[in-house]
């Protein structure tokens, strides 16, 4: 694969039934089978799906189910039913659980089991480092939230690096979840609603660029590349991706895909997609 293709590979989990899209359950399913069966395919992760609406997802997807790749919303009270999708055939790969407790955080994954890869949503900022030292002592994930429908819900640059900092010195993948619809950070409207509140959003590729030179040893500028507006100061080519004096070449991108940043939750495929087309980088 080329820097691009390396870069997507598997890259957004499709979260259509969560707001802003906020689909029913039969439209999101048609549109992950429709996405998974187009040319873009190869930068479909996951779809995304709350461990009490497995029943209806299996009742939409019908004979398609056992071939849908899952990452399921848990709490400590739905476990089990995400043991009992795994015994019926479900292709659940991921579940995603919010908590910031570490005695908590290391029950729950000890109740998880191991093939299935452990996510769990914490704060982004300095305050994660008693969850992050939980989740690196059971060899989970991390899940950041990057944005939201109101403003106050994007966390700033600087907590950001601070979190990847954190993550970065006790080698714990992440991934990372909302806000993220667009490849370079600009000002964006939050929802689809003609009245939607505007914010600056954090784009998926500054935030790719961060978590690289923050893993790599290089914090210092990570800040920078995370408030980068311009999409002439980065370059994808065919084997590398760079931004200003900094390149990474295809090989180091699949280093950091597979042992930094995996995926991101985004209820739109499209919109990502369509960004990359325009800038000419797909």
């Amino acid at each position: 694969m080329n820097a691009i293709e390396t870069l997507l590979a598997g890259l957004i989990d499709y979260a259509g039934l969560y707001p802003p899209a906020a689909l029913d359950m039969s439209a999101a399913v048609r549109s992950h089978l429709n996405y998974r069966a187009g040319g873009r395919a190869f930068a479909l992760g996951r779809f995304i799906v709350d461990a009490g609406r497995l029943g209806e997802l299996s009742e939409a997807a019908d004979h398609a189910i056992s071939t849908m790749r899952l990452s399921v919303i848990a709490g400590d009270a739905s476990i089990d039913a995400v043991e009992a999708a795994l015994r019926q055939g479900f292709l659940v790969e991921s579940i995603e659980i919010k908590c910031s407790e570490p005695l908590t955080i290391c029950r729950i994954c000890e109740r998880v089991p191991l093939r299935i890869e452990r996510y769990i949503e914490i704060p982004v900022g300095a305050e994660s480092c008693p969850a992050v030292d939980a989740i690196a002592s059971v060899g989970a994930c991390a899940k950041l939230r990057m944005g939201g429908i109101v403003p106050e819900a994007i966390p700033p640059p600087d907590q950001v690096v601070q979190c990847l900092q954190i993550l970065a010195d006790r080698r714990v993948r992440f991934k990372a979840t909302a806000g993220l619809h667009h490849p370079i950070r600009a000002r964006h409207r939050l929802t689809y609603a003609p009245d939607s509140p505007c914010a600056r959003m954090h784009g998926f590729v500054n935030l790719l660029c961060a978590a690289t030179l923050v893993f790599s040893g290089e914090a210092a500028e990570a800040e920078e590349v995370l408030n980068e507006e311009s999409p002439a100061a980065f370059r994808i080519e065919r084997d590398c991706l760079a931004w200003r004096t900094h390149a990474w070449t295809v090989e180091q991108i699949r280093r950091i895909r597979r042992e930094c940043f995996t995926s991101f939750g985004s209820c739109s495929f499209v919109e990502p997609i369509e960004d990359l087309e325009a800038l000419g980088w797909l």
